[in-house]
């Protein structure tokens, strides 16, 4: 009895093309901002609540600790949606996702008085993030699965067997 051979198939672009890396490249900037979301938002919520992870003797150039705790879960909020536009590959997605991170990275320089290593891995992620929508972010093929053919034991197109 003779059984029909069937080869597994890549679906999707090809792992070493140039749409493929982008692809990647996207998946991983909205990785590492839901990243940066999570860290903003217990940021946030900390300064919001006074937490005494933040030194208490700092001086802030505008406005108290509180204030910026707002403006940092506002970004956190924002990075949030943004992170469900680039993983729907939305390309307006992708540009406001530079924006909110380039606004996070000057939000985070309010922190360095109180926390200066923290804040300046924080403005470090948001830069690699920005360079990952920027340099690897364009136009991706879209997925779609190939057209597939079922070969029969003769390896002939359409499955004829003979009798």
């Amino acid at each position: 009895m003779a059984t029909a051979q069937h080869h597994a198939q890549p679906v999707g672009p090809s792992a070493s093309s140039p749409a493929a890396h982008a692809d990647a490249m996207l998946t991983f900037a909205a990785v590492l901002m839901g990243v940066l979301a999570l860290f903003n938002g217990l940021d946030g919520i900390a300064a919001i609540n006074r937490s005494h992870v933040f030194v208490g003797n700092a001086h802030y150039v505008f406005g108290d600790l509180r204030a910026w705790g707002w403006a940092i879960l506002a970004l956190a909020i924002a990075q949030g949606f943004t992170v469900v536009g680039i993983l729907a590959r939305v390309q307006v997605a992708r540009w406001f996702g530079v924006g909110v991170l380039v606004l996070n990275g000057f939000a985070q320089m309010a922190f360095i008085p109180s926390y200066p290593v923290w804040s300046v891995m924080i403005i470090a992620l948001d830069v690699i993030a920005i360079y990952a929508l920027i340099a690897h972010g364009g136009r991706t093929e879209p997925r779609t699965e190939p057209e597939r053919t079922a070969t029969g034991p003769s390896g002939t197109a359409g499955g004829d067997a003979g009798g």
